[in-house]
This record gives structure tokens, C-alpha cells and sequence, in this order.
């Protein structure tokens, strides 16, 4: 049984696989400040509710964007004698053909890598998590780079904190751009605007891979993942291809697969 870990900054996603198939995922708040004592609670409870817990694990695999948590998830396998691959620019078996490949997020790279190995290439990830990420990765499976821009809850919490009258809202997708009450209108400018803001930075990303590979930008695969990529209102992005909510996940299976030979991982999860 393999475990693997996305460490993000709003959440701790957790994925079980067996044999290479994806048998269960869950998920927590990320706590920062938390102690490798206090990480390991966590990830015995979440193993709980699949009836299982850190023996029956043979081996971790794990992408982290903060780095306390990344301290904590290399001493919890150490004192549980587990074999741990961690999702680095030196681990991820693909090309980083950007300036620094070491200040680029853990997760942007298996999100690339499971893009180019479940889905083909040339394609764009966009992940809608705390910030929205677009991974551009070449024709020859390489990660080129992409965009960042601030996350759609990330923006409803300033607007509410930052502002004495606008409240805080559920996210659900309005019939109308033109709202008649305060709660339509932040719905309108956040879901529509946010569906605006990802398909047009997605059809500029999809263009200039597009004019690199000599294609048509059409033929770019675009994989939608994330935390929100699961929201009703996500389908209505234009230019998507296909969402896959696990896609980060499944990027660490395929990690730890080509790293250690382990289980590849099953075709139908793609």
C-alpha cells in the first residue's frame, strides 16, 4: 500500500494506492505550525477512516509546498522505518526548462508529470487551490513554466475582510452577470469573473504552446485539478479538456513507480 501526501497550504490531501489504483483519498486543514507528533496524529486519523493506519503502509510518497510540514513528513518516516520519495526538481523524472527549477511548487511538477504520462502532451494543468496554478508542459514532456494568480477563496476572504458591508458567500454559480442584490453581485463578479479570468489566461497559455509545438492551440490538452475543480460551476470553464480532481495523487504514484519500480499505476485512473 503506498501513501501519498499533498501537502498544500489551505489543505493536507491524502491518497491511498494499491496495486496502483487509487483506492480512497482524503482530506484536512493544513496546520503550518504543526509537529511531526501532531502531522503523524493526523495521518493515522485519516488512515482510521479507511480502517487502516501507518503499518500497513509500505511506502510514502509526498509533495509539499510548506516546508515545516516537509521536515515533519521526513522524521515521521524515519522514526515509522518508511520509505519516503519526496517530489523535488532532482526526483520528478522529467525536463525543467525553466530559470530556477527549484523555487518551482512540488505540486506544479507532478501535476506536469502526471499530465505528460496519463493525459499526453502538449498540455496545460490548471489547478484551482489556494492559488490557481497553469503548468505548461512541452510537446517533448518537458515543464516550460506557467502562471500563478490568487485563488478564488483567497479573494472572497479579502473582499469580506477587507470591506464593512460585503459578506462572505456560498459559492455557487449565478443565472445572471447583472445581479439585483449585494449576494448576487459578489456571486456574479467572483464565479463568472473567476471563470473569465482562467479561460482567458488558459486560451493565451494554450496558444503560445500552441505556435511552439506548430499546432493548433485546439489540440492542447487542458486537465482541470484542484480542490474547487470538483464545484458544479468548474465545468463551465471554457477550453477545458477533461478535470481530474486526483491528478496531483496520481502524480505521486507515478513518481514513486519510475523512482522505485514499484506498481505502475492502472491506465483507468486517467
Amino acid at each position: 500500500m503506498l501513501l501519498a501526501i499533498d501537502i498544500g497550504n489551505t489543505n493536507i490531501t491524502t491518497g491511498l494506492f494499491q496495486n496502483g489504483l487509487l483506492v480512497a483519498t482524503r482530506r484536512a486543514a493544513t496546520n503550518r505550525a504543526a509537529t511531526p507528533d501532531e502531522l503523524e496524529l493526523l495521518i493515522e486519523g485519516l488512515l482510521g477512516l479507511d480502517m487502516l493506519d501507518l503499518r500497513g503502509i509500505a511506502a510514502i510518497a509526498c509533495a509539499s509546498v510548506v516546508p515545516s510540514l516537509t521536515a515533519a513528513i521526513e522524521s515521521i518516516a524515519i522514526r515509522r522505518d518508511l520509505a519516503l520519495v519526496l517530489a523535488t526538481a532532482g526526483h520528478v523524472p522529467l525536463p525543467i526548462r525553466v530559470e530556477r527549477p527549484d523555487e518551482v511548487g512540488a505540486d506544479r511538477l507532478v501535476n506536469a508529470l502526471a499530465a505528460a504520462r496519463l493525459y499526453g502532451t502538449p498540455s496545460v494543468v490548471v489547478d484551482l487551490g489556494t492559488a490557481t496554478t497553469f503548468d505548461a508542459v512541452a510537446a517533448d514532456g518537458a515543464f516550460i513554466g506557467g502562471a500563478i494568480a490568487p485563488g478564488l477563496e483567497l479573494g472572497l476572504e479579502a473582499l469580506a475582510a477587507r470591506t464593512s458591508k460585503l459578506p462572505r458567500i456560498d459559492l455557487r454559480q449565478p443565472d445572471r452577470a447583472i445581479a439585483r442584490d449585494t449576494i448576487g453581485a459578489i456571486q456574479a463578479g467572483s464565479i463568472l469573473g473567476y471563470q473569465a479570468l482562467v479561460g482567458g489566461l488558459l486560451a493565451r497559455v494554450r496558444r503560445e504552446l500552441a505556435d511552439a509545438a506548430t499546432v493548433e492551440p485546439e489540440t492542447i490538452l487542458a486537465i482541470l485539478t484542484g480542490g474547487l475543480s470538483r464545484a458544479s460551476w468548474a465545468a463551465g470553464i471554457e477550453g477545458i479538456s477533461t478535470i481530474d480532481p486526483d491528478l496531483t495523487l496520481k502524480g505521486l504514484a507515478i513518481l514513486h513507480a519510475e523512482v522505485t519500480g514499484g506498481e505502475p499505476i492502472e491506465a483507468g485512473l486517467g
